[in-house]
């Protein structure tokens, strides 16, 4: 796909999401960023989209809602005239011990996780379909492509996750004939949580076999390639520095 005047919607466009819609907008992709709380950081990365001299809109949604994955698609189009691209990164990554993981926290974790990558891709198609194809980037994790659980207390985190490398091969069967690929991405050591206690950051570098934390930009560039390919549909790739060879 040549990007130039394309048009992406990205969900949960915080840190790295940031720098996935800068690396587009630097390829000629105009954006919608959806957020949910983080409003000035949404707002600053359509200020940079703009600076690069892309259209930028904002769109305030709670993906946990059945109803705003709809409408989040349906302002994009409204604002930008169609839809070509979208990235679902929307995500909660926080840790839950089992003991504590009642029916309601279950739910909320796959509501935005797995269920919103359903819906907000199954109201996209129909745009996608009227311009020829497109391409849905979503979001798992190298734990969950790793095929086996390795840390307690991300139950429901890592169920949907694997959840989401189902849907991507399971939608990519379905849009392949419609010219809509259908690819995900599975972040490893890429940026650490705010806080990280030096001895962990250097532990996670020392298990990452190539020695040290990803950065943004190595996710932005897959997700960049995706959607460039024309004949790539179906797959999860690992963005982890080896980290699951360890």
């Amino acid at each position: 796909m040549h990007l130039s005047r394309k048009i992406a919607l990205i969900t949960g466009a915080r840190r790295i999401g940031a720098v996935v819609a800068l690396e587009l907008a630097r390829r000629g992709v105009d954006l919608v960023v959806a957020y949910q709380t983080s409003r000035q950081e949404a707002e600053s990365t359509a200020a940079s989209v703009r600076a690069l001299g892309r259209r930028a809109e904002i769109v305030q949604a709670d993906l946990s809602e059945a109803e705003a994955c709809t409408e989040v698609v349906r302002r994009t189009v409204e604002a930008l005239g169609g839809l070509d691209i979208l990235v679902n990164m929307a995500s909660v990554y926080k840790p839950l011990p089992f003991d504590d993981l009642t029916p309601e926290a279950w739910d909320a974790q796959l509501a935005v996780d797995l269920r919103a990558t359903l819906l907000c891709s199954h109201a996209a198609v129909p745009h996608m379909r009227a311009r020829g194809g497109g391409r849905i980037v979503n979001f798992s994790d190298w734990v969950a492509r790793s095929g086996r659980p390795r840390y307690r207390g991300y139950l429901a985190y890592y169920v949907a996750k694997a959840g989401v490398i189902a849907l991507t091969e399971a939608l990519a069967l379905e849009l392949a004939r419609d010219q809509i690929l259908v690819n995900a991405v599975a972040p490893g050591p890429i940026v650490p949580h705010e806080g990280t206690p030096r001895e962990e950051f250097a532990a996670v570098e020392q298990a990452t076999p190539v020695g040290r934390w990803g950065g943004e930009l190595e996710v932005a560039k897959a997700v960049c390639a995706l959607v460039e390919s024309d004949f790539v549909t179906g797959e999860t790739i690992r963005v982890d520095g080896g980290r699951h060879l360890s």
